[in-house]
């Protein structure tokens, strides 16, 4: 008899594949208007992030975000033009940025993750070209707001996790399923692409109505086919 594969078990909806409420408690975010200056009054960990976070006070309140490298408790911050939180038409080319938002006032979408940083690259009028790190380029709004440097906590993936131990709690804190078993590598009873034949598991299409259990592989995809 076989057993519930990963996409039926994970639609039930119990708290083995939830997400941890408390764990996202935090939700980074920018001021309202960008004039003033604020003060960073506490550096602190988010199980939910890999880089810190960082509680900022302004005259109209407080608020957090993730945290850049060099950032310490009580340095100033400016907002607006020739701060380090400032809206993207407003920055020299060339110069890198993180926590960009998507649009005007979502309070960022982009390079949230520890070390990451992209490049402002070019203005057209309205919109501002954004050079990520995988070196495509994104055209957002003017209005689109950043913060200028690079988030903290780069090196985190520098020392080895050593044991198996570790990972499991560093995957269980964001609610992520580990270790995982390669589909193919099942029985033919456990998953659609079990057993050792037909391993090109990437020609497989699953219907778009197809139940839970039915829809692995591609979903639904823009085209079929060899690319000529």
């Amino acid at each position: 008899m076989g057993k519930r594969i990963i996409s039926q078990r994970r639609g039930r909806g119990t708290h083995t594949y939830k997400v941890r409420r408390k764990a996202f408690r935090f939700r980074p975010q920018y001021p309202k208007k960008l004039d003033g200056e604020g003060t960073v009054v506490k550096l602190f960990n988010s199980s939910a992030h890999t880089t810190p976070l960082a509680r900022v006070t302004y005259s109209g309140g407080s608020f957090m975000m993730p945290a850049f490298k060099g950032m310490f408790e009580g340095e100033k911050m400016k907002f607006g033009g020739g701060g380090q939180i400032t809206s993207i038409g407003e920055i020299p080319l060339k110069t890198k940025v993180f926590n960009i938002e998507s649009r005007p006032g979502d309070g960022g979408k982009f390079m949230k993750s520890a070390g990451n940083s992209a490049i402002i690259n070019k203005v057209i009028g309205d919109d501002v070209f954004i050079m990520f790190p995988s070196k495509k380029e994104k055209k957002l709004h003017k209005n689109c707001r950043a913060t200028i440097g690079v988030s903290a906590g780069a090196g985190r993936l520098d020392k080895p996790i050593v044991k198996a131990g570790k990972q499991h709690h560093i995957k269980r804190s964001k609610s992520k399923l580990w270790p995982r078993t390669s589909a193919v590598k099942m029985n033919a009873i456990d998953h659609p692409f079990g057993s050792g034949r037909a391993k090109n598991v990437k020609s497989k299409i699953a219907k778009r109505n197809a139940p839970p259990g039915r829809k692995v592989g591609l979903i639904r995809p823009r085209r079929t086919g060899k690319r000529k």
